[in-house]
């Protein structure tokens, strides 16, 4: 009887704060955001390569406070906090900004039925940027890092019935000497910075799983049908083996048992990835016990291709996906949403924007300096784009970064020109150990993490110059720790000889200086270029920002799409001089930034993908 009424406590409680919340603010928002209730935000299971049937969601309205950071914990909560948005976005229902010495707390319950011989793991997909984690008022654990998913293992700490999970976040975003990983969040968000995202910025779950169980799977498939399947074990047994079975659809092609928990299997007749034929193979991978038995099992997926890089007849080195050359063309992405900033409002709303791009055949998207969650990734593989993986960014607060002094500026007849410069200047910011460190294992859990997508072939370990520092020892960890991908040392950044990849940034137009020899071993991209603006009424975020875009915005929209169609035909001429991939700048407005081919609100096309079809094509920009 207690326990029933402690349920109906709950039903009537989640009633009241969902009564209780709705969107903060004015500004813009998108159709999906429109649409969001605590009812149906985010519900799908958010960690497609890795699938159980036995998890409940945990997003929804949370309780919270925010206190001065010597608080130990709060006297008084606040009802009506939607998770999983940060506290400054308009859909968490609170929309303020935190202070330096201050932090958030969440609180909230859920319901378990008692689980006999099954352990129970907490699964955030992000939370910027520190916290520690309670479960029924003991520690579960702490998380540095507010761009990737964490997980603990909180079976001795649930009971059956109600149970309460409790957060304290901290975020100092780019307060001074942090060296926080955190992209372009910015507290002064002017120009091409934007608003902090403090917080639960993305999906919590909580999973039951076997004793002995799947912790993560690491698969290598490549353009010969070959799969390399490894997982890492937790639990009980010692003595696991792997079960693979790879299916076209729901057609068993081939199983394999392995002697350990990794496996090699091969598939005849492979069916290849590419962005024109994103075919995907369905996985089931099953842990088995020392009698035969089926201790766990996930669902999955791969696609088979290999990314690389060949060199053509005119000696430039270009991209390759399955032995074949292909230019990469795409926008810069940044991942912000008007509502939701960090996290897209829906998964419809991730779907809808990539539909769009792959009507103008774009086959590319660089993901700039953040990780989305890997519902994205997902949609991604399937639909078939590459992705220009970027590490997010920081450092202590600007000071420390290093002059830009790409090599091709220091050129005798550039120095003699430009008095600022002069060679031995730095190039690599100074880091301390302990920022590079933390620095190196994000980076790291980053490559782990997105790992098993097909649709990633670049990591790029730094953004121009920003927060660059020990350049080529990261950059040789990189190629060493995942030599299936190419690598981008520093997109428009300071170049330095390691890794695939030579990048130069040019707005509003693109060029490349090819006629560097330093350059002849390398793949050259324009990693940034275009950025037109166009400012379309009534979808702005802030009409009294500076809306601004590159060379200065065009004074009618047949000059804003004139401007486009010639950085199209520069860049196809560029291909034909051995360029292999071009990012134009960018898929969305976001904030004061107006030079998207959408609105912030995703509700005006600025150029029809149909239009934009046709340019690409008349450039020589799309694959045939």
């Amino acid at each position: 009887m207690r326990q029933k009424l402690t349920i109906l406590v709950l039903i009537f409680s989640a009633f009241t704060f969902a009564q209780n919340w709705q969107p903060t603010g004015d500004k813009i928002k998108s159709t999906w955001a429109e649409k969001v209730t605590p009812d149906n935000v985010w519900d799908e299971y958010p960690r497609p390569q890795m699938e159980r049937t036995q998890w409940q969601n945990l997003n929804g309205l949370w309780e919270y406070a925010i206190t001065s950071n010597s608080i130990v914990t709060p006297k008084k909560w606040e009802q009506n906090i939607l998770v999983p948005f940060a506290l400054e976005t308009p859909l968490s229902g609170v929309g303020k900004r935190i202070k330096s010495d201050e932090v958030i707390w969440y609180k909230r319950t859920f319901q378990l039925t008692e689980q006999t011989n099954q352990r129970q793991l907490l699964n955030f997909e992000g939370v910027d940027y520190k916290c520690m984690v309670w479960v029924n008022g003991e520690l579960a654990g702490s998380h540095i890092g507010g761009n990737l998913p964490f997980s603990f293992d909180v079976t001795k700490l649930v009971k059956s019935g109600a149970n309460e999970v409790m957060l304290r976040v901290i975020d100092g975003t780019d307060d001074p000497d942090l060296y926080q990983l955190r992209g372009k969040q910015k507290r002064d968000n002017k120009g091409i910075w934007y608003t902090p995202s403090s917080g639960i910025w993305a999906p919590v779950w909580i999973e039951t799983v076997p004793q002995t169980y799947i912790k993560s799977v690491k698969l290598l498939a490549d353009m010969y049908g070959e799969l390399k399947v490894d997982a890492i074990v937790g639990g009980l047994q010692k003595n696991t083996q792997l079960r693979i079975t790879v299916l076209d659809n729901d057609e068993v092609i081939t199983k394999n048992i392995s002697v350990s928990n990794q496996a090699l299997l091969s598939v005849r007749n492979v069916k290849r990835w590419s962005p024109k034929s994103p075919f995907l193979y369905n996985l089931i991978i099953e842990l088995i016990g020392e009698n035969g038995e089926v201790l766990d099992s996930v669902k999955s997926y791969t696609g088979f291709r290999t990314a690389g890089k060949i060199c053509d007849k005119n000696g430039n080195w270009q991209f390759s996906l399955n032995g074949e050359k292909i230019f990469h063309f795409g926008p810069l992405d940044q991942g912000w949403w008007p509502a939701s900033f960090l996290l897209p409002p829906s998964d419809e709303a991730i779907i809808w924007e990539m539909e769009y791009l792959k009507k103008a055949g774009f086959n590319m998207i660089r993901k700039h300096k953040k990780s989305e969650i890997r519902r994205y990734y997902y949609h991604a593989d399937r639909l078939g784009f590459v992705i220009w993986q970027d590490q997010t960014s920081g450092g202590s607060g600007g000071s420390e970064w290093p002059k830009w002094q790409r090599p091709f500026m220091l050129s005798e007849d550039f120095v003699s020109k430009n008095n600022q410069w002069k060679k031995g200047d730095l190039v690599d910011a100074d880091w301390p150990d302990w920022a590079h460190n933390q620095y190196m294992d994000e980076l790291k859990t980053m490559i782990d993490v997105l790992h098993n997508h097909p649709s990633i072939v670049v990591w790029t370990t730094f953004n121009e110059r920003w927060g660059q520092h020990r350049s080529i020892e990261v950059g040789k960890w990189t190629k060493a720790y995942d030599p299936s991908r190419m690598l981008n040392i520093a997109s428009g950044g300071n170049f330095f000889e390691v890794g695939d990849i030579v990048d130069e940034h040019k707005y509003p137009n693109p060029d490349f200086p090819s006629e560097m020899p330093l350059f002849d071993n390398y793949i050259k991209v324009v990693g940034e270029f275009g950025g037109h603006g166009w400012a379309v009424k009534n979808h702005l975020w802030d009409k009294e920002k500076r809306n601004w875009g590159y060379g200065g915005l065009p004074k009618t929209k047949e000059e804003y799409i004139q401007r486009y169609k010639e950085s199209s035909k520069i860049l196809g001429e560029l291909r034909e001089k051995g360029i292999s991939g071009g990012v134009y700048t960018q898929t969305t407005d976001v904030e004061g930034e107006i030079n998207g081919l959408i609105t912030y609100d995703r509700k005006v096309m600025k150029i029809t993908p149909e239009e934009l079809y046709k340019i690409h094509k008349q450039a020589g920009l799309l694959e045939e």
